[in-house]
């Protein structure tokens, strides 16, 4: 009887060191796995809006790009050729400085990048943050807002600032704030 016993509480404690390695294995697995991002620059806070709502719809996580010195409305004027925002946009090797946070992009293997667009494209701060982070084999699907303006050569002119190995992907003008409901309708023709 006593040996049975043991044969029975030593298949207890074995079964019990398989369970325990078997959940710390798999939640190990969990956190390394591989997330989406969204990533946006907004001067007005319109794209954060629409960054916030797809960061919801696509249950990724969000992170502003944010400038080091904040714009202002004059230095957004586009009217203005004086204005920092016409500035940066015609001075081909500018790159505002972006706030260093400590943020780490490893983890994530699909990022939607967000931005207003500015005078055809992309704000010039986008570079920088393009620039900063190594986003080698990663996907970026790009998603703008604009008062007139389409994604035009956005894509192209974006991809002088990232790796050969990064697939950058025409995404969507997202005007009017649209709703949790209308991105993950967007997102899923993406996934076709």
């Amino acid at each position: 009887m006593k040996k049975f016993l043991f044969i029975v509480l030593g298949l207890l404690i074995i079964g019990a060191g398989v369970f325990f390695y078997t959940q710390n294995t798999n939640s190990k697995n969990v956190l390394s796995t591989k997330k989406t991002l969204v990533a946006y620059f907004s001067a007005t806070g319109v794209t954060k809006q629409v960054a916030e709502n797809l960061s919801k719809a696509t249950d990724s996580d969000v992170y502003e790009i944010k400038p080091v010195t904040k714009y202002t409305s004059d230095d957004l004027n586009w009217r203005d050729n004086n204005s920092r925002s016409y500035v940066e946009m015609h001075a081909e090797k500018s790159r505002p400085e972006i706030v260093d946070d400590g943020f780490s992009i490893d983890n994530y293997e699909t990022i939607f990048l967000g931005f207003p667009i500015w005078w055809g494209t992309a704000p010039v701060i986008v570079h920088t943050f393009l620039e900063k982070y190594d986003l080698s084999n990663k996907k970026i699907i790009i998603f703008a807002t604009s008062g007139s303006s389409g994604l035009g050569e956005t894509s192209n002119n974006l991809k002088k600032s990232v790796p050969d190995s990064t697939e950058i992907v025409d995404g969507k003008i997202l005007n009017g704030n649209p709703s949790v409901e209308e991105l993950k309708a967007w997102v899923e023709t993406l996934e076709k």
